[in-house]
């Protein structure tokens, strides 16, 4: 698996989804407090880059921490931190497609939000 990876959610019929051809999802989405916490991060944008890893990189803008696992198989994570300079607190549900991703759910997910240009 690779150490930082890339995945460009976006907004589809209002809801935040997104593709990755090499792990065959498809329009999957983000749900409980997830999507919220992309409409925080993006100012209520319709698509952004997500470069993301269980290590910390550099650049990177903000810090999930697991909390504990969750129903159906996800994990429960908080993001805390600051968004264009107001305080967020954001708890979310990560859902099982994050093991196509880690091996384990990782006790801290590293992250940046990039917009469109």
């Amino acid at each position: 698996m690779n150490a930082i990876m890339i995945i460009h959610p976006y907004k589809h019929k209002g809801d935040w989804v997104f593709d990755d051809e090499a792990t065959g999802l498809v329009k999957e989405p983000f749900v409980a407090g997830a999507d919220a916490m992309l409409d925080i991060v993006t100012s209520d944008g319709k698509e952004c880059s997500l470069t993301f890893a269980g290590t910390d990189f550099p650049d990177r803008q903000h810090i999930l921490h697991k909390v504990g696992p969750g129903v159906g198989g996800g994990t429960i994570y908080s993001f805390e931190g600051k968004v264009n300079e107001v305080d967020v607190a954001q708890d979310m549900w990560l859902c099982p497609a994050l093991f196509k991703y880690f091996e384990a759910a990782p006790d801290k997910i590293y992250f940046k939000v990039k917009l469109p240009e």
